[in-house]
C-alpha cells in the first residue's frame, strides 16, 4: 500500500455511512486499514453494512445516531471511545434536505431542522471529537458541503446555505485547531448519484440536462467523492487545511 494513503491502525468515524456517500467512504478507508464507525439513523441498517465489512475482513462498528440529537452524538462519541480509545478521522457527511421550493415558502420549523441537523450537529461534532484529536496532536476532520452551498439555486436555497455554513465551519475550525495538528477541509460534490439526490438522476430529461452542462459529461458516483476524503484523511494531504474541494465533473466552472 502507498504510505500516503495509508490509513492502518486510524480510526474513521463517518455519520451517515449506511448509503451513498458516507457508506463509499467507509468502505475505502476500510481497504485503506481504517477502523470504521457506521453510523446512520437506524440501527438495523447500520449493523448491516458493519457486518459486511467485516465479512470482507475489516474492522467496523455499528452505532446509531440521529445527528439533530445532541444525546446522540455524544453516545457515539462515547461508544467510539470506549471500544477503540481513539477517534483519528471524523467525517461529517450526514444531511438533510425535507423541502424543495423557494426559500419565501420554506417553514420555521423546515428551516430549524435543516440548520440543526446540517450545521449545528457538525459543529457539535466537531467539538466532541477534536478535544481527543489535539491531545495526540492530529487528525484530520471532513466535511461534506455542497455546491449548493457555492451558488444560488432556487429550490434547495435553504439547503444552500447550511452547505456554505459547513464550508465556512471548516475554515474556523482549521484556523482555531491548526497549532494542534488538526487538519480540517470541506468537499463540494455537485450531481451525485445517491438517494438523496434520486429525483434528479432518475429523470431521464433532468440529468441528461446535468450531463451536458457537465464537461466530463456525466454525474459523479459515491466513489468519487470517497476518493477525496480519503486523500483528505491521509498523509497525502498532510499540508492541506481550510480548504473546499470542489467535485462536480466541472459543473461550477463551465
Amino acid at each position: 500500500m502507498n504510505n500516503l494513503f495509508d490509513m492502518t491502525g486510524k480510526v474513521a468515524l463517518i455519520t451517515g455511512s449506511t448509503k451513498g456517500i458516507g457508506r463509499s467512504i467507509a468502505e475505502e478507508m476500510a481497504k485503506s486499514g481504517a477502523r470504521v464507525v457506521i453510523s446512520s439513523r437506524k440501527a438495523d441498517a447500520c449493523e448491516a453494512v458493519a457486518n459486511e465489512l467485516k465479512a470482507d475482513g475489516h474492522e467496523a462498528l455499528a452505532i446509531p445516531c440521529h445527528v439533530g440529537r445532541k444525546e446522540d452524538l455524544q453516545n457515539l462519541v462515547d461508544k467510539t471511545l470506549e471500544t477503540w480509545g481513539r477517534i483519528d478521522v471524523l467525517v461529517c457527511n450526514a444531511a438533510t434536505n425535507p423541502v424543495y421550493g423557494p426559500t419565501s415558502e420554506i417553514t420555521d420549523d423546515a428551516w430549524d431542522k435543516i440548520m440543526e441537523t446540517n450545521v449545528k450537529g457538525t459543529f457539535w461534532l466537531c467539538n466532541m471529537v477534536m478535544p481527543q484529536m489535539a491531545e495526540r496532536g492530529e487528525g484530520a476532520v471532513v466535511l461534506l458541503s455542497s455546491i449548493a452551498g457555492i451558488r444560488g439555486n432556487t429550490v434547495i436555497g435553504t439547503y444552500g446555505v447550511s452547505k456554505a455554513a459547513e464550508a465556512a465551519l471548516a475554515r474556523n475550525l482549521a484556523v482555531e485547531w491548526g497549532p494542534k495538528g488538526i487538519r480540517v477541509n470541506s468537499i463540494a460534490p455537485g450531481l451525485v448519484k445517491t438517494d438523496f439526490a434520486k429525483a434528479l438522476w432518475e429523470d431521464p430529461v433532468r440529468v441528461k440536462q446535468a450531463e451536458d452542462r457537465t464537461p466530463l459529461r456525466r454525474i459523479g458516483e459515491p466513489v468519487d467523492i470517497a476518493g477525496i476524503a480519503l486523500f483528505l484523511s491521509t498523509p497525502a494531504s498532510a499540508y492541506v487545511t481550510g480548504q473546499v474541494i470542489v467535485a462536480d465533473g466541472g459543473e461550477t466552472i463551465s
